[in-house]
């Protein structure tokens, strides 16, 4: 039997969703520049969902917010990751303790994704959220730290398809470049965010293991008006190493039976 055409309408309804869990408040402009949706249209949505209680009207003039019942949205969905199981607690002490935003990244294909982040603890994040966020294994310190730790072979099949791909090594302009930069991440035991990449704010990220492979990876974001990346290296790459020997600790944990 043929596949029916999707409605329109829910995928509408959804795109507004995603669009406002970008950011904590977001105007109709805002939405409208998102989505692509014209505005009467994004009103009508909006109208409809902050009847069901999903979103609400903020103070400011033409302004919305999604509501804590978003949240039941995803009650079903019992499925999740070991990774983020041992991880979240520890992340979240290394912000209480920071206050900088932390998160833990595992590799899906071509890139690093952000599967858990304590942005919603820390009182110094740069986004709303960064949950599912694809980020590059060769300028991203979250990146730089998985290809850096991972397995000789696996690494090698992945510079190979990054290498064929062409765009993901845009600032590591030769293979030979790049094993440089990650024999010198794996020396000193950590990564840094290439500094042309957002310059404005830097990350260090090291590698959390499962046995002897690198299975994610845990890094710390900060602004670099308010510390050096050597004054940052100092402060925040002890607690750092003790936060990811603690999440491979918890996944050996879990992976005990009983």
């Amino acid at each position: 039997m043929a596949a029916s055409p999707p409605v329109n309408v829910v995928l509408r309804s959804l795109q507004v969703l995603r669009a406002l869990n970008r950011q904590p408040v977001s105007s109709v402009d805002v939405l409208h520049k998102q989505t692509g949706l014209p505005k009467s249209t994004i009103v009508r949505l909006l109208q409809t969902l902050e009847a069901d209680g999903l979103v609400r009207r903020a103070p400011q003039y033409g302004a919305y917010y999604l509501t804590s019942e978003v949240t039941a949205l995803s009650s079903g969905y019992h499925s999740e990751p070991r990774i983020v199981e041992a991880s979240s607690a520890i992340a979240e002490a290394v912000t209480q303790e920071l206050k900088w935003p932390a998160s833990v990244a595992v590799r899906d294909g071509d890139a690093m994704v952000v599967r858990y982040s304590t942005i919603p603890h820390s009182p110094l994040s740069f986004f709303h959220s960064t949950i599912n966020m694809r980020l590059s294994l060769v300028t991203q310190a979250l990146g730089r730290a998985y290809l850096a730790f991972c397995d000789p072979t696996e690494q090698d099949a992945i510079i190979e398809m990054l290498a064929r791909k062409g765009e993901q090594v845009p600032l590591a302009t030769t293979e030979a470049q790049l094993r440089a930069m990650l024999a010198e991440v794996r020396e000193r035991g950590y990564a840094l965010r290439d500094p042309r990449v957002r310059p404005e704010s830097s990350t260090i990220a090291l590698p959390i293991f499962e046995g002897p492979r690198a299975v994610a990876t845990l890094g710390l974001t900060w602004f670099r008006s308010a510390l050096t990346v050597d004054q940052a290296v100092e402060r925040f790459l002890p607690p750092l190493q003790q936060a990811s020997a603690g999440i491979s600790r918890a996944l050996e944990t879990l992976a005990s039976p009983g």
